[in-house]
C-alpha cells in the first residue's frame, strides 16, 4: 500500500510573493476554498505580521476554511508567533509554522547570530507557538545549505520544544535530488525522536530542480511537500503542486506515495490563480498549460487517434481537462486533418481530403495554428472559393460618449449603409454591422497589437466572437486600429454567414 505524503499548498503566502501575484482578502479567500476542494492538507494562508490586511486575510480563510489545515508563518520572534497565532483562532485545525535560517552564510550577513543564539531562538520560538496552537512547524530556512551536524543539533532542539512537523527547506534552490535525499537521511537518522515528527521539504525552482526535488526528499524520508499551485513563488517559483502529484500517481512504481489531491480539480485551480493573478500558465507549463495534452506532429496525431498512450502517460480528464487537442499546424498530417474534420461534422472523401489538405497546408505555412473555423472556411472553399460574402467600404467614426459609427458594406454588386450608437467607436461599428446584416455576435475575446515600427504602424486586431454556442475567430489589419477591429468582427461574422448558407446548424 503506498504512503501517504502530506501536501502543504504556499500558493497563498510564497506563492503571492511571486511578482505581480498578490491578493485581497477576497481573492484570497476564493482561492483558499478551491484549494480546500483540491484537497490539500494544508494551507498557507499568509504572513500575518506583515500588515494588517494580511492578518485579516489569514483570518478571514482561517474561519471560512472547512476540511483542510491552515497556516500561518512567523519567524523566531514573539510578536510574530503571537500575532501569527491570533490570525489563526478561527481555524479549525490550525498551524504556526515558525522559521529562522541555519546556514552560515545567513547567520553571518542577516541574523548576525551565533549557532547557539540560533538553537536558544529556536526552542523559544517553538515553545511559545506549541503554547499558543496545537501544531507546530519548523523551518531550518536555507537548509540545504546548512552544516548537516547544525541541522541535526537544530531539529533536535526543535522537536524537544513540541514541533510536530520540521521543515529542511531548499530556500535558494541550490541542491540537488541526490544531495537533498542524503540530507533527509541523515538528519531522521541521527535526531532521537525523527519518527515521532513528519518531515517537510519545500523546494524553490532556481535550477529547474524543485520537482525532482521534492521527490528525492520524499525518498529520503520526508512526508510532507510544500508547493505552490503553477509553481508561482520568489524568484524561480517554488515545487509545483500539479507536477508533484501527478509524477507520484503516474509512476508509483517508481514512487509509490500517494495522497489525498482531488486530480480533477488540478486545472480548475490553476485557471483559477491565473485569473486571480492575471499570470498567464506558459503554453508549455506541464499538467496545466494549454499544450500539455496538445498534438501537432502527424506522427504523433496518426499515433493518438490509433490509442492514446502512444503518445499520453496521462488522461486529460484525469487532471480537469475535457479532452486531448489534436492542433492542427504545418506539422499536422492527413490523418489528423480528416479526424478533426470528421469532429467539426465533415465527412469527406479521399479527393475532397486530398484538396482541403494542399489548402490546407498553405494555410498553415501561413498561420501558426489553423482554428477550428478556419478548417469551415476551408471546407467551404472546396465548393465556393469566395466566404467573404460581406466587405467593409467604408467606415466613419465620431465622439465617445455615446459614440456613433457610419458603415457601408458592400455584397456582391450591392452596397449597404446604416449607422448606429455604442460605447465606443468599435461597439458602435459593430452595432452598425449587425443591423446591416441581421446578426448578432457576442464579443468574447479582443487582442490588439503593432506589427511594425513607427508611428504608422501596422495594428492587427483578434477577435472571437459567439454567435449561439459556437465561436469564431476573425482578424484585421489597418494602420487605423479602429478599423483593423472592425475588419476582424467583420471576417468573424462572414465565416459564420458562409457556414449557415452552406452547411446544417449542427456543423456550424
Amino acid at each position: 500500500m503506498a504512503e501517504r505524503v502530506e501536501i502543504f499548498d504556499t500558493t497563498l503566502r510564497d506563492g503571492e510573493q511571486s511578482p505581480g501575484a498578490s491578493m485581497d482578502e477576497h481573492e484570497k479567500l476564493q482561492m483558499a476554498k478551491q484549494l480546500d476542494r483540491l484537497g490539500v492538507d494544508i494551507i498557507e494562508a499568509g504572513f500575518p505580521i506583515a500588515s494588517n490586511q494580511e492578518f485579516e486575510a489569514v483570518r478571514k480563510v482561517a474561519k471560512h476554511v472547512e476540511n483542510s489545515r491552515v497556516a500561518a508563518l512567523a519567524r523566531a520572534l514573539p510578536a510574530d508567533i503571537e500575532r501569527a497565532a491570533a490570525a489563526l483562532e478561527p481555524a479549525r485545525r490550525p498551524v504556526l509554522h515558525t522559521f529562522i535560517a541555519t546556514s552560515d552564510i545567513h547567520l553571518e550577513h542577516k541574523l548576525r547570530m551565533t549557532r547557539q543564539e540560533v538553537l536558544d531562538n529556536a526552542a523559544k520560538a517553538v515553545a511559545l507557538a506549541k503554547n499558543l496552537v496545537g501544531r507546530v512547524e519548523f523551518s531550518a530556512e536555507d537548509a540545504t545549505r546548512s552544516d548537516w551536524g547544525f541541522l541535526v543539533e537544530v531539529t533536535k532542539v526543535a522537536i524537544e520544544a513540541g514541533a510536530d512537523v520540521i521543515n529542511l527547506p531548499d530556500t535558494v534552490g541550490y541542491t540537488t535530488p541526490g544531495e537533498i535525499r542524503g540530507m533527509f537521511e541523515h538528519v531522521i537518522a541521527n535526531v532521537p525522536g525523527s519518527d515521532k515528527v513528519i518531515f517537510s521539504s519545500h523546494n524553490h525552482n532556481d535550477l529547474g530542480l524543485a520537482v525532482a526535488n521534492a521527490l528525492a526528499a520524499v525518498q529520503g524520508g520526508a512526508r510532507q511537500i510544500e508547493c505552490t499551485v503553477s509553481g508561482i513563488g520568489e524568484r524561480a517559483g517554488n515545487t509545483s503542486l500539479e507536477e508533484v502529484v501527478m509524477a507520484m500517481r503516474t509512476r508509483q512504481d517508481v514512487y509509490d506515495y500517494d495522497c489525498g489531491i482531488d486530480s480533477l480539480e488540478l486545472v480548475p485551480s490553476s485557471s483559477l490563480l491565473s485569473k486571480i493573478t492575471g499570470l498567464t500558465v506558459p503554453y508549455n507549463k506541464p499538467i496545466v498549460g494549454r499544450n500539455a495534452f496538445a498534438h501537432e506532429s502527424g506522427i504523433h496525431q496518426h499515433g493518438m487517434i490509433a490509442n492514446r498512450q502512444t503518445y499520453e502517460i496521462m488522461t486529460p480528464e484525469s487532471v480537469g481537462r475535457s479532452r486531448s487537442e489534436l492542433v492542427l499546424g504545418k506539422h499536422s498530417g492527413r490523418a489528423g486533418l480528416a479526424n478533426r474534420s470528421e469532429e467539426l461534422g465533415y465527412k469527406l472523401s479521399e479527393p475532397e481530403l486530398k484538396t482541403l489538405y494542399e489548402k490546407f497546408i498553405d494555410l498553415a505555412d501561413k498561420k501558426k495554428e489553423v482554428y477550428d473555423d478556419d478548417l469551415r472556411m476551408l471546407i467551404v472553399a472546396l465548393h465556393n472559393e469566395s466566404f467573404e460574402i460581406y466587405h467593409l467600404k467604408d467606415l466613419r467614426t465620431s465622439g465617445n460618449d455615446p459614440a456613433m459609427a457610419l458603415v457601408s458594406l458592400r455584397k456582391g454588386e450591392e452596397t449597404f449603409t446604416d449607422t448606429a450608437i455604442g460605447d465606443g467607436p468599435v461597439h458602435a461599428a459593430c452595432n452598425a454591422i449587425e443591423r446591416i446584416v441581421g446578426v448578432s455576435g457576442r464579443l468574447e475575446r479582443f487582442d490588439i497589437r503593432a506589427t511594425t515600427p513607427g508611428k504608422d504602424a501596422l495594428g492587427e486586431a483578434y477577435v472571437t466572437v459567439a454567435f449561439g454556442e459556437k465561436t469564431y475567430k476573425g482578424n484585421g489589419a489597418s494602420t487605423d486600429i479602429i478599423q483593423a477591429a472592425v475588419s476582424a468582427y467583420l471576417n468573424a461574422m462572414n465565416k459564420y454567414i458562409a457556414l449557415s448558407d452552406s452547411f446544417s446548424p449542427e456543423q456550424v
